[in-house]
This record gives structure tokens, C-alpha cells and sequence, in this order.
């Protein structure tokens, strides 16, 4: 998957553009602001038993802006989530031709997904829905259509640069959209797999996974003769989904982490308690990454904000290169269990769990993944010749009061969740001013204009997700009309008898997911396929969702595509075939503490029923 840093401003760009850019971050920086700022006035006047007229209507509408605004920065700085490996073997006039293909592709997408999303938008024009203090709620929706228009006219302007290849490929995406407009449904299905086979290679050779999931929902629907509103009719009621404003506001608060001096307070925290021991570092390193992951979410950042940090320390402490970038890359994705990242979240959003019970169920996995990287690394603090550092009681209690505020960070999320004085939105909000206030203005170690590129990432992140969630609901739903559900179902109870074998083909079929797809495209895709199978041999969907999640953890590892194993090769300035070579001993350990979590379901389910109490029982299965 790439996942890049952003692309540096050309050096003739000139001024005014580049004023434009700074007043579209500025944009989406009060997008999120005004996302954290709403919920804190309402806890805020709660007691006084006033409530703020269309405070939650109006999160939920910065949060669709923030989407597609921040899908807008994603196309500016070429960061969207894709598969790059294919266009990177290609050279000379192949390499052109490749990337007026994709580029091509995605235009027409999203092209499509535009007119779609009005045809939407002007459905809800009848609606009687009311944002205070007067504005039509239809209105709002326009977003959709004017941010996937937008996406498609600045992909032509970012990825081609000169006039008449501009002009050509104008000219062409029109003449394909007006085609596929004119054709009736008999030769829509003739040419279906043709053009499957298409969007395949266009996705193989680097456009961005939104447009793969769109293209394909898209074909689907117009082969079958469906409007090709139903991908934007999808997109637009996943975004109005209550819960979805707490993937900026957690994703927000790890990037204000990321971009302080957070890491370094921590950093001196895990290694005055654990730098003594065998393998101290390593340890360390697991258990700082795990802490960042949490808030950052499946985004590589933590490789790329901790990696230069942490990578230093580990080669003076004298351990291997191989282990510690292996270590580090590892790492990157291993806090994906605990509360609250975005993943857990996500899945209790698809498959209809309270998100409050998977954040418990996560706990005790989570720990056991931080452990299995902590026996590798035990192991190699041991060949280390040489005597360890003693423990200083006195520097861990320093190290902990310097950082007090950041390692309390977790029990403001819990407290704000469980407390039931807030809603899990309320809570997110919370968290992301506490962690604005904490690093602004307690550690004064960011500046008002630090937040503009604070903002800047953050939303690149939430637009390029957010997008993939709303295509992803639109091919999921054409899967659910056609079926696919209750055919997987009825292969599976025809061919595995056994809940157990069914269990490791998950397993395994669940690592293939995870090299292939995004974690976000696969929860939205994948998972309504595989909770009527887990259902039928009695898998708690609590339970069935640690395993999903555990195992889309390690495909950020798995070769040729994990995601971490691209950031770190560029973290590291490692050649990629070499980055697998230290990865896989990380990963074998890795996926056995994953078949731990998968065949013992107490590690998920006894703490959520000692918090909440006792299960519903599960139907008997007959083995």
C-alpha cells in the first residue's frame, strides 16, 4: 500500500497557488476544530440542562466537508491509499503509459461518482430535515458531488502536466463517460468482466484503492441495469452515520501526539522501566509504538514519526540492524486492538456491536501481540554481550512525572466512554481537546502554526478514508443484493464441518485480505461476509471481530504488499526484499499469538463479560 509522505511544493510553483494551499489547510483545520470545539460546549452545558440547537447535526456535517475536503488534500499531495508496486517496474514510455491509464481510470471514476452523488443529493431535496438555524439538510449533501467532481478535475491538473496530454485526456474520459452513459444493459454485461479486468490492472498499477472498490460497484450496478446512484446513495448513509465523527477526532488526537514531543517524554518513561532487562529496548520500542498506533490508527505513522527516534537507540544499545528494523516495522500496527483505535471502532459501525464492549475485548489480545513481539525480544537482548544498565527507581519516577499527562491520556479516553457521562462521539472530543490543551499549552511544545500542518495530515488520513468507507458501502451493498453472503454460507456448511477447521481457514484467508486490502475497505467489505458464517457456528461477533482485526494487524506485514513493509523500506533506506527478511521471523510469532487469540475466545470475551456482565448465550454447534 503507498502511503507517502506528502510530495514537496515545486519550486516554480507560484505564490498565489501556493497561498491557496495554505488557505485549503486552514479550511480543514477548522473543520476539525470546530469538530472538537461542538461536543465540548454541549458536555459543557449539560448540567445546566441546555443543549446546543443542532450541535450533533452540525458534527456529523463537518465530518462529511472534512471527508471530502480532506480526499481533495489526498489527490493534491498523491496520498491516497493505493497498491504502487506495479508502476514502480516501469520505465521510459511504459511508465507514461501506465499512469495516463490509472490517471484515466480515476477520472472517469470519479466522474461517475460525482454525477451519482447529485443524482442522490437532488433525491433529498423532498426532505423535511432541518439544520439550526434554518438550512435545508440536502444542501449540506453537496459535498458529495461537488468533492468527487473536484477529485476527478485536480487528479488531471496533479498527476498530468503538460497542455495536450491535459487536453487528450479530457477529451477521452468524456467520450468513455458519454459511452457508457449510451450502452443498454445487454452490452453492459458483455463487456462486465472486460472491464473488471481493467480496473484490476489500473489498480494493480497504482490508482488509489477508492477508485478500485468504486469502479467495481460502479461496473457491477450498471451491468445489472441498477442506477449508479446506489454507490453514493451508500457513500452518503455511511457518512451520516452518528459515530463516524470519532474517526477525525481519535485520528486527530494522534497526530497532535505525533507532531510533539510526546514521544520522547515516553520514550524516556518505557526505558528508565524497562531498559535494565534483557531485551529492555525492545520491549520498550513495542510498547511506545503500541501507545502511538492506538491514537494514529492503520496509518503508518508511527514508522515513519517514531522510526528516527527509535531505530538510533536500538543500534547503539547495540542490538542487530535486521532485528531492529524487523522490530520497528512490526510495530508500526500493533496497537490496532486497544481502545480507541479507529479499527475497533469501525467494526462495531459494520457488523452492529457496541463499540464499548470491543474496546474491552481488545485489551487482553492486544497485550498478548505487545508480549509475542516482547519474547523476540527478550531473546535478543540475551545474545547482547556486556552489562545492562541497572535499574534507576529514581529516573523512572522522574521520566513518569515529566510525562504524567500523556500517560493518562488512556484513562481520559475510558473515563470519557464508560463514565456514561458522555457518548463515544462527546468522548472522542474530549480527548482531542484534552491532548490540544496538554501539548499546547501545559508543554508548550506546539505553536498555533504547527497546527496547520497537524491539520494538513490528519485530514489527508480522514479524506482518504473516509472515501474508501463510502465506495466500499456501495460495492458491499451490490454483494448483500446479489447474494454473496448466503452463498459463502451455504459453500461453507457444505465443505467445513468443523468450527475449528473453519477457524484457521479465517485465519489464513484473513492474511490474504490483509496483504490486498486496506484494514477500512476490508472492514466494510469483507466482514458482512464473514458474520453470517461466524454466526452459524456459533462464533461470538465480539470474538469473530478481535480475530478479524488481529489478523488484518499482521497483513501490514505479510509480502508483497503490507503496507509497513513500503514505510519502513523508505523509513530505512532498505531495499524492500530485505525489509521481508527481517520482518518474518516478526511475523511467524506474530500470527501464533494471533491463533492463541483465535482458538482461547476467553482472552476476548471474559473481560467484556465481567465489565458488562454475563453474554447471550451462544447457539450449540455440532461438530
Amino acid at each position: 500500500m503507498s502511503g507517502a509522505p506528502p510530495t514537496a511544493p515545486e519550486a516554480d510553483t507560484p505564490g498565489w497557488i501556493l497561498r491557496l494551499r495554505k488557505v485549503e489547510e486552514a479550511v480543514n483545520l477548522s473543520f476539525l476544530v470546530l469538530m472538537v470545539l461542538l461536543p465540548l460546549v454541549e458536555v459543557a452545558l449539560r448540567p445546566l440542562r441546555v443543549s446546543l440547537p443542532g450541535g450533533v447535526q452540525w458534527v456529523g456535517v463537518l465530518t462529511m466537508w472534512l471527508g471530502f475536503s480532506g480526499a481533495l488534500l489526498a489527490t493534491r499531495d498523491k496520498r491516497h491509499l493505493s497498491l504502487s508496486t506495479g508502476a514502480q517496474l516501469l520505465t521510459g514510455k511504459l511508465e507514461l503509459a501506465a499512469n495516463l491509464f490509472t490517471v484515466t481510470v480515476t477520472v472517469v471514476t470519479s466522474a461517475f461518482l460525482a454525477y451519482g452523488a447529485w443524482i442522490t443529493t437532488w433525491a433529498e431535496q423532498g426532505s423535511t430535515e432541518i439544520i439550526p438555524p434554518n438550512l435545508p439538510a440536502w444542501l449540506t449533501y453537496l459535498a458529495l458531488p461537488l468533492g468527487y467532481g473536484l477529485i476527478s478535475v485536480r487528479t488531471i491538473f496533479v498527476r498530468v502536466k503538460p497542455w495536450p496530454q491535459r487536453a487528450a485526456l479530457i477529451v477521452l474520459s468524456a467520450g468513455l463517460i458519454f459511452a457508457a452513459a449510451s450502452v443498454d444493459s445487454e452490452v453492459a454485461e458483455t463487456v462486465l468482466w472486460p472491464l473488471l479486468g481493467l480496473v484490476l490492472l489500473s489498480t494493480a498499477l497504482g490508482s488509489p484503492i477508492y477508485v478500485a472498490l468504486g469502479a467495481l460497484g460502479l461496473a457491477l450496478f450498471w451491468a445489472d441495469d441498477e442506477p449508479l446512484a446506489s454507490v453514493a446513495a451508500e457513500t452518503l448513509r455511511q457518512i451520516k452515520n452518528p459515530i463516524m465523527p470519532t474517526i477525525p477526532l481519535f485520528t486527530f488526537t494522534g497526530y497532535v501526539l505525533a507532531e510533539s514531543k510526546a514521544s520522547a517524554r515516553l520514550v524516556r518513561v518505557f526505558h528508565a522501566a524497562f531498559g535494565w532487562m534483557p531485551g529492555g529496548l525492545a520491549l520498550m520500542t513495542a510498547g511506545v509504538c503500541a501507545y502511538f498506533t492506538t491514537f494514529t490508527g492503520a496509518s503508518g505513522v508511527t514508522i515513519l514519526a517514531l522510526g528516527g527516534l527509535l531505530f538510533p537507540m536500538l543500534m547503539k544499545d547495540r542490538y542487530e540492524e535486521g532485528f531492529s528494523v524487523g522490530l520497528l516495522t512490526a510495530s508500526g500496527s500493533i496497537g490496532l486492538l486497544f481502545p480507541p483505535a479507529l479499527p475497533v471502532i469501525l467494526y462495531g459501525v459494520v457488523a452492529h456491536v457496541p463499540i464499548d464492549r470491543m474496546f474491552v475485548a481488545g485489551v487482553l489480545p492486544g497485550f498478548v501481540l505487545v508480549a509475542a513481539l516482547g519474547v523476540l525480544g527478550v531473546r535478543a537482548g540475551l545474545k547482547i554481550p556486556g552489562p545492562r544498565p541497572k535499574l534507576d527507581v529514581q529516573e523512572a519516577l522522574q521520566a513518569a512525572w515529566a510525562a504524567k499527562w500523556e500517560l493518562v491520556l488512556p484513562l481520559v479516553v475510558l473515563l470519557g466512554i464508560f463514565s456514561g457521562l458522555t457518548t463515544l462521539v462527546e468522548a472522542a472530543a474530549l480527548t482531542a481537546g484534552y491532548t490540544l490543551f496538554v501539548e499546547m499549552v501545559i508543554y508548550k511544545d506546539l505553536q498555533p502554526r504547527d497546527l496547520l500542518k497537524v491539520g494538513r495530515d490528519c485530514s489527508t488520513l480522514v479524506g482518504g478514508v473516509l472515501v474508501i468507507l463510502g465506495v466500499a458501502m456501495g460495492l458491499t451493498s451490490y454483494l448483500v443484493d446479489a447474494e454473496i453472503p448466503a452463498h459463502a454460507l451455504a459453500w461453507v456448511e457444505v465443505n467445513i464441518e468443523s468450527k475449528w477447521v473453519f477457524l484457521i481457514v479465517l485465519n489464513l484467508f484473513l492474511l490474504v485480505v490483509g496483504c490486498l486490502m486496506d484494514i477500512f475497505s476490508a472492514l466494510v467489505v469483507v466482514v458482512p461476509l464473514i458474520l453470517p458464517i461466524g454466526e452459524h457456528f456459533g462464533i461470538d461477533p465480539i470474538h469473530l471481530g478481535i480475530i478479524f482485526l488481529a489478523n488484518l494487524e499482521l497483513g501490514f506485514l505479510t509480502p508483497p504488499v503490507g503496507m509497513n513493509l513500503f514505510l519502513s523500506s523508505y523509513r530505512f533506506e532498505q531495499p524492500l526484499t530485505r525489509v521481508y527478511k527481517y520482518t518474518l521471523p516478526f511475523l511467524v510469532i506474530l500470527f501464533a499469538a494471533v491463533l492463541l487469540v483465535t482458538y482461547v475466545p476467553a482472552l476476548t470475551l471474559a473481560p467484556v463479560e465481567w465489565v458488562f456482565g454475563a453474554l447471550p448465550e451462544a447457539p450449540p454447534i455440532e461438530f
